[in-house]
């Protein structure tokens, strides 16, 4: 399906990831669905318009005109909304923004890279192979699998403990703060305030 292009011009996207349904609600994987909303909420955007394969909405971030995006499309088909959006409204890669799950790191350890790699995230792998990997992004820990023979698919679709979740909690404001230094230009900024735990934040 081809839609028009748009005729108002967006600064930025930002695209948090997770599967759709209230089943995932809450799960390891859906943390960048929770922190979007969260944001969504401290920006007064709401986002409640359907299209793109997605859920979104617009509005105004630190001087900048945002979108953000909820793909629906599940988790392994991402960059199928994202990259409808992007064509849409015409965002270049580097001004796409995504947070995403990190099982590498502990609950509530954030790590603001500009590129790079899936690292074995499959959301990542298929907006990779939608816009290419030239994209900012925000990782947030959930935690590393209890033993290595821990299925990684149950793991990620596992709830949080209630530490973990206060963990992660107490960071969605950062995230959004260093989102906006991000759009406004401020890299080194919000990679030395806000990676690891963020005690400069």
């Amino acid at each position: 399906m081809f839609f028009k292009k748009a005729t108002s011009q967006i600064d930025w996207m930002i695209v948090g990831l997770g599967n759709p349904g209230k089943k995932y609600d809450g799960t390891r994987h859906n943390v960048g669905f929770a922190v979007l909303d969260a944001a969504a909420e401290e920006w007064g955007i709401k986002i409640s318009k359907s299209k793109f394969d997605g859920l979104y909405g617009l509005g105004n971030v630190g001087g900048q005109k945002v979108l953000l995006l909820k793909p629906q499309t599940f988790m392994n088909l991402s960059g199928v909304s994202v990259q409808k959006a992007a064509a849409f409204y015409k965002v270049p890669p580097q001004r796409i923004l995504v947070w995403f799950d990190d099982v590498s790191l502990a609950p509530g350890i954030l790590r603001i890279r500009l590129s790079g790699s899936a690292g074995g995230h499959n959301g990542l792998k298929s907006i990779i192979a939608s816009v290419g990997q030239e994209f900012p992004r925000v990782k947030i820990g959930v935690g590393e699998k209890p033993r290595p023979e821990y299925d990684l698919a149950d793991w990620v679709l596992s709830r949080f403990t209630q530490a973990e979740s206060k963990a992660i909690q107490a960071r969605y404001a950062d995230i959004a703060s260093a989102s906006v230094l991000l759009m406004q230009g401020k890299t080194a900024e919000a990679m030395s305030r806000y990676n690891g735990e963020g005690h400069d934040g």
